[in-house]
């Protein structure tokens, strides 16, 4: 593991390939049987991973460190990690490999899924817990709903992710008898980030928030600038350039359109919002990013 070590966008394809996806759904059997069930040590700088193994065996190896795999099982791979896997020939399961910019939180902001997300984890998957079908029901049909371009389909994908992400940390959690619990703060950021998905696109102020929260408005600015270093009005302003980003590249629509769509009545208002958070106009931004893509 010591060796340089390559980085891909899917296994085997270097990066800039297809900058244009946001996710990928394939079987694992169709990937690793090109690679004779061996996928050597390998990252991806801007993409996390979630591999469900629904049959077979095999070995994990996050780093220098291999883990048995013994099915069912979810696997997720953070950004970045050196990462490989040995698979049994009779492996039955799927990967699905998407930008990081498409996860509900980011890996390693401070929210308990922040910090879940930012590390390689193994959960086993106990076919008599009700969560752990509902998420191995949830993985089938997101790959369904991949292989089926049907109405929505993106809308559907997204939720069958971040469904499946949320409920496989809450079991990881559970298992692992050594974490301590959230505290109070943790709690209040994990909701508030909930909160913000929820209604960024409405502008609503902090206040809404604090009231929604059952904390005034100087004390939720006190929890959010200890767990994060910003004040709440900064993630909100965060979540929507976020989301306008990836509507700028992502999408067709016109700079006006993203515009209206992520609540901005007047597009030169949206314009000097995005350029006081990026330092650019939104077309300027789109064509340096698209350029960027293709070249990477």
């Amino acid at each position: 593991m010591s060796r340089q070590v390559p980085t891909y966008e899917l296994y085997g394809e270097k990066t800039g390939r297809e900058p244009d996806f946001w996710v990928h759904c394939e079987t694992i059997r169709s990937r690793s049987s090109l690679h004779q069930w061996e996928i050597r040590p390998h990252r991806h700088e801007s993409f996390f991973q979630i591999l469900y193994i629904e049959g077979g065996s095999g070995d994990a190896i996050f780093g220098e460190k291999s883990h048995a795999i013994c099915p069912p099982a979810i696997i997720t791979v953070p950004p970045g990690l050196n990462h490989g896997f040995r698979f049994s020939r009779d492996i039955d399961g799927l990967v699905i490999t998407l930008l990081r910019s498409h996860l509900s939180h980011p890996p390693g902001d401070r929210s308990q899924l922040g910090e879940w997300l930012a590390a390689p984890h193994l959960t086993s998957l106990d076919p008599d817990h009700d969560e752990a079908v509902y998420v191995m029901q949830t993985l089938r049909r997101l790959g369904d709903e991949f292989e089926n371009r049907r109405s929505g389909r993106n809308e559907a994908l997204a939720a069958y992710v971040a469904l499946a992400l949320r409920l496989t940390a809450r079991i990881s959690h559970e298992g692992n008898t050594h974490e301590l619990p959230p505290n109070e703060n943790e709690r209040r950021m994990e909701m508030l980030s909930e909160l913000i998905q929820q209604h960024f696109r409405s502008h609503k102020p902090a206040s809404f928030y604090a009231r929604e929260l059952g904390v005034s408005p100087t004390h939720l600015t006190r929890i959010v600038r200890s767990m994060t270093g910003n004040t709440p009005h900064e993630l909100i302003a965060g979540k929507l350039v976020e989301e306008a980003k990836r509507q700028l590249v992502f999408t067709l629509g016109s700079v006006q359109e993203i515009g209206f769509r992520l609540g901005f009545a007047d597009p030169a208002y949206f314009s000097r919002f995005f350029f006081k958070y990026t330092g650019e106009t939104p077309r300027v931004w789109r064509m340096k990013e698209k350029v960027r893509l293709e070249h990477a």
